[in-house]
């Protein structure tokens, strides 16, 4: 039965999630966190750091990764199933339709509406994943005293390297784990 609520889930969420994996993170946290309950608000923050971490699309190794967490390799399988298998009958059937029409003035139309929704919907996952990274689970009130100062730092850090330098992400997220080993390793020190 957890195969098939997984399954079912990750049907649901790639259904849906239309603009890419990206798109896919606020759905995967709504679904998985808050209906399902099968990981808490932290797990997902981790959730997204491994899944962006490891080679292959992002919202297919999330999905991989609750399955697993949830029901082990069978649950990893299920959920990834599902995950791909509404996406891979709707690319099928939009291929098909879009190589007929593309060039109508209507199928532009959809197409350039449908990317601020997407736009939002990859920004809403990121603010709330930035909310929780530097205020916790308890940010409701953003006061500024609450901040995790070395979040907020890493943050930055990662930020201004990654406009700066535009090296791989990866190293990014590398180092930002590196760093963030050694600051809250030395941190009870002091």
């Amino acid at each position: 039965m957890t195969y098939l609520m997984l399954f079912w889930n990750f049907f649901q969420i790639g259904l849906f999630s239309i603009g890419g994996g990206y798109a896919a993170i606020p759905l995967i946290q709504n679904k998985i966190v808050e209906i399902s309950g099968y990981l808490t608000l932290r797990e997902f923050a981790d959730l997204i750091t491994i899944a962006e971490m490891t080679p292959g699309p992002i919202a297919i190794n999330s999905s991989t990764f609750v399955g697993m967490r949830v029901a082990g390799i069978g649950g990893a399988v299920a959920a990834t199933v599902g995950f791909v298998t509404a996406p891979c009958i709707i690319v099928i059937i939009l291929a098909r339709f879009y190589f007929k029409y593309r060039s109508l003035s209507v199928m532009q139309g959809v197409l350039t509406g449908l990317r601020p929704a997407v736009v939002a919907l990859i920004a809403s996952a990121g603010l709330k994943i930035l909310k929780f990274a530097l205020w916790g689970e308890g940010g409701a009130a953003f006061n500024i005293k609450d901040i995790n100062y070395i979040s907020f730092g890493l943050f930055a850090l990662g930020l201004i390297v990654l406009r700066k330098f535009k090296p791989n992400p990866v190293f990014i997220i590398g180092g930002a784990g590196i760093l963030g080993i050694l600051v809250y390793a030395i941190k009870p020190l002091f």
